[in-house]
């Protein structure tokens, strides 16, 4: 090829090494009957982002060096100014995304593996920079050359087009695009493929060439939604209510209303740090056996939409908070989203002081309840949030490790965890539950316990009840049967329920006249 874009590899072949698997469950002949002899000798190109990956390699790239170095996002601004050829360059001489862990559509590369097998030359023709593009064509190891982005070219539309009907003649080339971008290269392919949610879109786009073949993709969907913001972590945020329980305030509606819009408040700030956190841990997560299929590292939903996100989530949040909680909660808000902001671009990646910064955030909620209500927070409640969360912290990170060795990795992906310290997790974790046990102890026994409870002596009963459900747990996680997420296990089992009912049953006996 005499396109100065095309970088050849060479005719030999160089094994399948990616992680592409046969089959197409989602690809659909696209129009024409059988297999066409002359179209099946067309050398076959594929587009990139969100063609062969779910996913746009630019975003993954700005926010590789967002991670990488969080001071360079003041000169995004200015490489944007000197236009899209000048952006790839001043990203990609900075960072590149790992291509080991990008997400690949499996249909079309399976598409590509039969092409490649039929002798057809198969290119990797693609708007981002070379760099990133030879990244993903060395992992894959099936491209005979590729054609990207580099120096003052932007390979895209009809760039894209003239290199390719350069090195392959007009009509001589069959192309695999998803975007209205690529109609101009479709206008000048011999056969067209398509990626995309709907094959009335794939036969507007591909206009003016046979349609060789659609690769539908299904719609993310609310769904994507609800577990990309972490609906079911909203959980987490009932402790805003538990100053109300602990200072015996049940019959105060007001009371409910506040906490229930200081519960709203901080679940929007809260999905807002999932979103930031998933963002940011794109390729950690892709390597985890379990978060790779969360919405962000999937591809389901995009890097753009995810970043929409962020800023209306947190502007519902404080806005709400802003026009009807009492400043200090506003207050108590920014602090949950500063510490966060800490965690995600350091202290998440060492070891302990990850879990034990944790168990302070969960101990943040109650004292946010308290704020809102105006409520005094005991202390005693306080000490026990603080151990009975760095338990649950210690927890997840074993739970982790245990799924982690079960994939038969050595470490966490992102956290400064090996497999080899599962056992003293196992160690850390229990000894901290059983100090909120022994802190409940004591405050049962306290002077304090008498001012609330006409029959403090019933409250005794609570000490077994938090001991079997600490040791079950702990139980089911050293068997390997948790996720590991042990907020969301609680919500799901049964007799978690029974112990927290039994719990209030309790309480309430103990504050029977």
């Amino acid at each position: 090829m005499s396109d100065p874009q095309a970088k050849l590899f060479g005719d030999s072949e160089l094994g399948g090494s990616g992680p592409g698997k046969p089959g197409r469950e989602n690809s659909k002949p696209g129009g024409l009957g059988g297999p066409d002899p002359e179209r099946r000798g067309l050398p076959l190109a594929v587009d990139l982002d969100g063609t062969l990956v779910a996913t746009d390699t630019l975003w993954e790239s700005a926010l590789a060096l967002l991670r990488q170095r969080p001071g360079s996002v003041f000169a995004l601004p200015f490489w944007v100014l000197g236009g899209r050829a000048r952006f790839k360059s001043e990203l990609a001489a900075r960072v590149c995304p790992d291509a080991a862990a990008l997400p690949y559509r499996e249909d079309v590369l399976a598409y590509l593996h039969e092409a490649r097998a039929e002798g057809r030359p198969v290119v990797l023709a693609t708007a981002s920079h070379q760099r990133t593009a030879q990244a993903v064509a060395d992992h894959l190891g099936i491209f005979h050359a590729v054609m990207a982005s580099e120096g003052g070219v932007n390979l895209k539309g009809p760039h894209k087009a003239d290199a390719l009907a350069t090195a392959f003649g007009e009509k001589g080339f069959e192309y695999i695009g998803d975007a209205a971008a690529d109609r101009p290269v479709f206008a000048r392919a011999g056969a067209a493929s398509w990626v995309g949610r709907d094959e009335r879109e794939a036969e507007k786009a591909t206009e003016g060439a046979p349609l060789a073949r659609t690769f539908l993709v299904p719609p993310a969907g609310l769904g994507a939604w609800l577990k990309a913001l972490r609906v079911h972590q909203w959980v987490k945020n009932v402790l805003i209510f538990l100053p109300i329980l602990a200072s015996h305030r049940l019959t105060e509606p007001s009371l409910w209303a506040t906490a229930a819009l200081a519960f709203l408040c901080l679940s929007l700030c809260a999905s807002t740090v999932y979103i930031f956190n998933d963002l940011m841990d794109l390729e950690a997560d892709r390597r985890h056996p379990t978060k790779c299929r969360r919405p962000f590292a999937s591809g389901r939903l995009s890097i753009p939409q995810g970043l929409a996100a962020v800023p209306l989530l947190l502007g519902a949040g404080l806005g709400l908070s802003v026009a009807f909680l009492p400043a200090v909660f506003t207050g108590c808000l920014g602090a949950y989203l500063g510490l966060n902001a800490i965690y995600t671009f350091g202290l998440k990646r060492v070891a302990i002081a990850d879990v034990i910064f944790l168990a302070c955030l969960y101990s943040l909620r109650v004292l946010a309840g308290g704020l809102a209500l105006d409520i005094v927070v005991s202390p005693w409640l306080i000490g026990f949030s603080l151990f009975f969360f760095l338990n649950l912290a210690f927890l997840k990170r074993y739970a982790d490790l245990q799924l982690v060795a079960a994939a038969k990795g050595d470490s966490s992906p992102g956290r400064d965890y090996s497999v080899e310290d599962a056992p003293l997790l196992l160690s850390l974790g229990p000894a901290a539950g059983y100090m909120a046990v022994v802190v409940l102890a004591l405050y049962v026994q306290s002077d304090n316990v008498t001012i609330l409870y006409s029959r403090p002596e019933v409250l005794w009963a609570l000490i077994p009840l938090v001991a079997y459900w600490i040791s079950r747990v702990w139980l089911i996680a050293h068997r390997g049967q948790m996720e590991d997420d042990p907020v969301l296990f609680a919500t799901q089992d049964p007799v978690s329920y029974l112990v927290g009912a039994l719990a209030v049953a309790v309480l309430a006996l103990g504050s029977a006249l």
